[in-house]
Order: structure tokens, then C-alpha cells, then sequence
């Protein structure tokens, strides 16, 4: 699987942590930063990821801050994009599986590297169910943004 990464200031180690953890499973990664702790807005890295899964619409966003809300407020703004924001392998779960997520938001200050990673499992393991949930996300991708 592809996946766009970015976060701001408050998300860069957990960042930098799931760049490598999905590296590891074998993932192709693109990070499109920050690449320091010094302050930045979020809805900058969010416009970046939410721009490259719209442009190459197999892939998967991930985008991080210190709630996951401002990013994932942010890339909602997109239409096309349905980003959400799991704090547990179960959201992540039914985001793929019931909403046909494709960016997945958290937040640093929320969740550590361990419930990080089987939110990532979860998101990577799931797939869109379709059958009565294909209806809602048509509703969802009709509303002007």
C-alpha cells in the first residue's frame, strides 16, 4: 500500500515513528514533512496530503497533529477526501470498512507508538464493505464542499 504522510509540529515523532513502522511492513511511504519541531500550520500538510491522494487515488493519506481534529477538520474540506480521525483499531476499522476512508488522522498527544500501530494494522487489514454503506458515502461525496 502507498500512503502520504504529514503532521505538524505537535505530531512530528509519532510521524517520523509510523514513516518507519510502515516502511518496515512494506509499505511505500512519501513524506511530505515537517521534518523539524519548529511551528507550522496544520492545515498547510494537510492540503499537501489531501492534493497527492486525489492525484493518485490508490493511495492512502495519514496525517497527524497533537488531537488528530485540526487535520482531520482540515482534510474534510477536500471533496473527495473522507479523513478520519481514530483513536483505536475498531474506528479504524469501521472508517475503512463502513465510510471508504482514505485518510487516516490521529493525534500524539492522544494515542502512543503502540495503539499507533494497530490503528495502522486495522486501517491497513480493512477495506470498504460497500453493499448498504456504498448509499452514504455516495450522499457524503455529494455534498458541495
Amino acid at each position: 500500500m502507498k500512503f502520504y504522510i504529514a503532521t505538524d509540529h505537535a505530531g512530528l515523532d509519532l510521524k517520523d515513528y509510523t514513516v518507519e513502522l510502515l516502511k518496515q511492513k512494506g509499505h511505500d511511504v512519501v513524506d511530505l514533512g515537517p521534518y523539524s519541531k519548529e511551528r507550522v500550520d496544520y492545515p498547510d500538510y494537510a492540503i499537501k496530503v489531501c492534493e497527492a491522494v486525489l492525484a493518485d487515488k490508490e493511495a492512502q493519506g495519514i496525517l497527524i497533529c497533537g488531537s488528530g481534529i485540526g487535520m482531520s477538520m482540515a482534510a474534510n474540506r477536500h471533496h473527495g477526501i473522507r479523513a478520519a480521525l481514530c483513536h483505536d483499531a475498531y474506528t479504524a476499522t469501521v472508517a475503512r470498512g463502513h465510510n471508504d476512508a482514505n485518510v487516516l488522522c490521529f493525534g500524539e498527544r492522544i494515542v502512543g507508538k503502540g495503539v499507533a500501530e494497530s490503528i495502522l494494522d486495522a486501517w491497513i487489514a480493512g477495506s470498504f464493505e460497500g453493499g448498504r454503506h456504498e448509499g452514504r458515502v455516495a450522499k457524503i461525496e455529494a455534498i458541495n464542499n
